[in-house]
């Protein structure tokens, strides 16, 4: 199993509103106009629903991750239900202040070992992109 973190990044919101908007993934979809996809290099077609985001990732394709867990207000796991590779996905959230927090994305995933210097640097690359684009997105 290997694994990929973000950097940790700082959140301009109080955790407890980082967590409610995160872990009802259709608050996403409001938002996601106002996700610089340009940034996601290699995504497409985001798709939500409450509990699942499914993800077109070039070339890997179609992802669909599902949340397993919920820990309010500091944690909502992920964990591939349609992938060509499984993988779980962390939001880690902690307070900073009262009007703060701080997030990092884990992610772990079966890679074959044949596989993995050819997509290990992707899936780096992508963690920090999608934590970048969760950073920015209001939470109001």
């Amino acid at each position: 199993m290997s694994k990929y973190e973000s950097s940790i990044k700082q959140i301009p919101y109080p955790q407890e509103t980082v967590y409610d908007k995160l872990s009802n993934l259709e608050n996403i979809e409001k938002v996601k106009d106002r996700i610089p996809l340009e940034q996601l290099n290699e995504i497409k077609d985001l798709t939500f629903d409450r509990d699942s985001v499914s993800i077109s990732i070039s070339p890997i394709g179609t992802i669909t991750l599902r949340v397993i867990e919920r820990e309010e207000p500091k944690c909502i796991k992920f964990e591939t239900t349609d992938s060509p590779v499984p993988l779980t996905l962390w939001i880690q959230l902690l307070p900073v202040t009262d009007a703060t927090c701080k997030m990092r994305l884990t992610l772990k995933a079966d890679i074959p070992i044949f596989l993995k210097p050819m997509i290990g640097n992707r899936l780096q690359e992508m963690i920090e992109q999608v934590a970048d684009a969760l950073a920015i997105i209001p939470y109001n």
